[in-house]
């Protein structure tokens, strides 16, 4: 029994692990109240600690707020540095690995080649910026980690660019969508299979891995996708990221390489629009 605490359970990645433990019938994972769990308060951390004396420690807590981080800083970096960094530290002084989440943003994006865990992280946003910081103290302060980066998440749970276009494509006949940004969709479910897989591999090589589903998409793409695999009828104009202002610039290319997932813990990893169709079934159900 590896126990496992999870922070960040009531977000959209921390349903998702809750739905595949129980499709799978884990029971090692526990889902402490938020109350409870929050990464900032580290008193609280160490009575979670004491009492689980977990294995594993799976970190899904994220400030993921992109454009509202340019102008709030210091609360970015609180969750997604200090609070890395608490969890960080505990696991070591309870000898626990941790499995922290961060993102393709700490890239800046600016060339067609897929992003490899060696490239130089270089964030052109404070997200991806408050990101890198987190992923930088666990390398400094902790051994046994795994950093799993991952990009443009959605599922049935939370927020996200899948449900936001769904409502939207009830709404209106017509929507513009960003055309020039170039990524891959990843379905969370996919992504918390993953994470078990690596906690139930155990096989302590640690450091940074990518996981995104398979495939190449820009967001234009991605909508007329969702359109198309749920039966909705709306016409989608390809714009340029130009024609849609945000407060936080968004990396043009980050399109990871999954090389060194698969290989080291022998992880298929589905095609987007495969996982994306297994969604919104699951939604219009």
């Amino acid at each position: 029994m590896k126990t496992t605490l999870v922070f960040g359970g009531s977000g959209q990645l921390g349903q998702c692990l809750k739905k595949v433990t129980n499709e799978r019938g884990i029971e090692f994972l526990k889902f402490p109240a938020e109350e409870e769990a929050n990464v900032l308060n580290v008193e609280a951390l160490e009575k979670l600690f004491e009492t689980y004396k977990p294995e594993y420690v799976i970190n899904c807590a994220a400030y993921t707020a992109v454009d509202k981080a340019e102008s709030d800083v210091e609360t970015s970096r609180k969750v997604n540095k200090d609070g890395a960094a608490n969890l960080a530290q505990l696991c070591k002084q309870f000898s626990a690995v941790l499995v922290h989440v961060s993102t393709d943003f700490v890239f800046e994006g600016n060339t067609p080649f897929l992003l490899t865990e060696s490239d130089v992280a270089a964030p052109i946003n404070v997200y991806g910026l408050t990101k890198l910081e987190g992923e930088q103290h666990i390398i400094q302060s902790l051994d046994k980690h795994y950093i799993l980066r991952t990009s443009w998440l959605y599922s049935e749970y939370g927020n996200n660019f899948v449900k936001t276009m769904l409502k939207l494509g009830a709404e209106r006949d017509e929507l513009n969508i960003i055309a020039d940004q170039i990524g891959t969709p990843t379905y969370a479910i996919d992504l918390a299979a993953c994470i078990l897989d690596i906690i139930e591999a155990d096989n302590q090589q640690y450091g940074i891995y990518h996981y995104s589903n398979e495939g190449v998409t820009s967001w234009y793409d991605f909508a007329v996708g969702i359109f198309d695999l749920a039966g909705i009828s709306v016409k989608v104009n390809p714009i340029r990221t130009s024609q849609y202002p945000t407060p936080a610039t968004r990396p043009v290319f980050s399109v990871m390489d999954k090389s060194k997932v698969k290989l080291t813990f022998g992880i298929n990893i589905p095609y987007w629009r495969h996982s994306l169709q297994e969604c919104i079934n699951r939604l219009q159900q």
